[in-house]
């Protein structure tokens, strides 16, 4: 039997999540015990296969280790990490980085330039798709987020998770895009998706590959 905790609330229906090495299940406060029992058991195939996914991702995430002459994603292409004289970061079909740093200070190094190209790069992305969808964001901003890859205020402020700028463009434009549309429907109601598809009716393939980017990078630690 699969060991998990239960977590008992004011909710109405079970739900199961598997957090790392963690079963957790959260249930209404009087839920029976045993039902939740048998519950679980008919998902046990599928907490196996999580927990094991789970662990190959932690020991990748800690082997995951950056060096120069190492190669990381900007939009989709690979370029190479190069040792610079002097202080400064930046990118030019490389990552330039100065000399002589470890690994973590390189990983640190490499996310300042990410976060400057991400900021760069959707802020004229958000410019150009929202003069064509007839819509305006008030500012655009770049933060570290782990679950989210974009949000959208009720002020109209648009936020990005730096590691969008990995992806390759059509993805980093859905999700532009998508952010865009919260503008017009701050929800995910069929009006919302009719404005997303009315700008790219393949949005669907583009979450795909989207998720196929969060895959990969749940196995590498860019914990800043």
């Amino acid at each position: 039997m699969v060991n998990y905790e239960i977590v008992r609330s004011k909710r109405k229906t079970l739900a199961l999540y598997v957090l790392g090495d963690k079963v957790e299940v959260r249930a209404p406060l009087k839920y029976p015990k045993s039902d939740i029992e048998k519950f679980v058991s008919s998902k046990e195939e599928w907490i196996l296969k999580r927990l094991n996914k789970n662990a190959e991702n932690i020991e990748k995430r800690k082997n995951f280790i950056l060096d120069y002459g190492s190669e990381i994603t900007y939009r989709g292409r690979d370029y190479p990490i190069i040792s610079k004289e002097g202080n400064r970061v930046g990118f030019d079909n490389a990552f330039y980085i100065p000399p002589n740093l470890t690994s973590e200070q390189i990983k640190t190094a490499c996310v300042q330039i990410y976060r400057m190209l991400a900021k760069r790069d959707l802020t004229v992305k958000v410019l150009e798709y929202g003069k064509q969808m007839g819509v305006s964001a008030t500012s655009v901003k770049i933060n570290g987020a782990t679950t989210r890859w974009g949000s959208c205020s009720s002020k109209k402020s648009i936020n990005f998770c730096w590691r969008l700028i990995m992806a390759p463009d059509e993805v980093i434009d859905y999700v532009v895009v998508h952010e865009l549309s919260h503008i017009k429907e701050m929800n995910h109601s069929p009006a919302f998706w009719a404005i997303v598809g009315g700008v790219f009716p393949d949005y669907k393939q583009r979450q795909k590959k989207l998720k196929d980017l969060q895959k990969r990078l749940n196995g590498e630690d860019w914990a800043e």
